[in-house]
C-alpha cells in the first residue's frame, strides 16, 4: 500500500479525479526536477533532480500511477513541452544518448512503486533499498543505450560513476522522508 492508496477517496468519480490529479501533478514534478540540471563537460548526461522525482513518484503513487506519471512526462516532452533537462523537448532526447535513461524512468518508477506496494517504504532500510533498486533498473536501461553512442567503457565513466554519490544522497533523503510520512499517516488514522 502506498500513500496514494491510503488517501484515495472511496467514491469512484472522486477516485478517478484523484488519480488523474496525482498522475498529472507527478509528471509536472518530474519535469521540475529536470530543470535542476548540471551539465557535465565529459558526458551527454546531466546531473538532474529527475531521478529523485521519478523514484518518489513510484514510491508514493505505486507502480501503476507512478509509471503512468512518468510516461505522461515523456509524452509532454515529446510533444514539445520544455520538461526535459534544462528546459528542452523533442524526440531527439528519446533517440539520443539520454533516451535509455528516459525510458528507464518509467521502469524505475514501476519497480519502486511495486516495492512500495509491498511495504518497502515503511522503514528506513527497506526504503533505501527500494530507491537503490530503482536506480539499478534505471541504469539497466540508460547505460546500454548510452554505450551505443559513446562505447561500453565510456558509458561507465560518462553515465554511471559521476552519478553514484548524488544517487546515494537522493536515496538516503527518500529513506529519511518516506517512513516519517507513514508514521504521520498511521497516527492520523488511529
Amino acid at each position: 500500500m502506498t500513500y496514494a492508496d491510503v488517501l484515495r477517496p472511496a467514491a469512484k468519480r472522486h477516485a478517478l479525479a484523484y488519480d488523474l490529479f496525482l498522475i498529472i501533478g507527478s509528471s509536472l514534478l518530474v519535469g521540475l526536477g529536470a530543470q535542476v540540471a548540471i551539465p557535465l563537460p565529459f558526458s551527454p548526461v546531466p546531473i538532474t533532480g529527475q531521478t529523485l522525482a521519478v523514484l518518489l513518484a513510484g514510491a508514493m503513487l505505486g507502480s501503476r500511477r507512478g509509471s503512468l506519471s512518468v510516461l505522461l512526462y515523456l509524452v509532454e516532452g515529446l510533444v514539445g513541452l520544455p520538461v526535459f533537462a534544462g528546459g528542452t523537448a523533442g524526440i531527439g532526447h528519446l533517440l539520443g544518448p539520454t533516451g535509455g535513461y528516459l525510458v528507464g524512468f518509467v521502469a524505475a518508477a514501476f519497480v519502486t512503486g511495486w516495492l512500495a506496494e509491498k511495504g518497502w517504504s515503511r522503514n528506513v532500510w527497506t526504503t533505501l533499498l527500494a530507491m537503490l533498486v530503482g536506480n539499478v533498473v534505471l541504469y539497466g536501461f540508460g547505460l546500454p543505450w548510452l554505450s551505443i553512442f559513446v562505447g561500453g567503457r565510456a558509458a561507465l565513466t560518462a553515465g554511471l560513476l559521476p552519478f553514484i554519490p548524488g544517487d546515494l544522497i537522493k536515496a538516503i533523503a527518500a529513506a529519511m522522508l518516506l517512513p516519517g510520512g507513514w508514521k504521520w499517516i498511521d497516527g492520523r488514522r488511529s
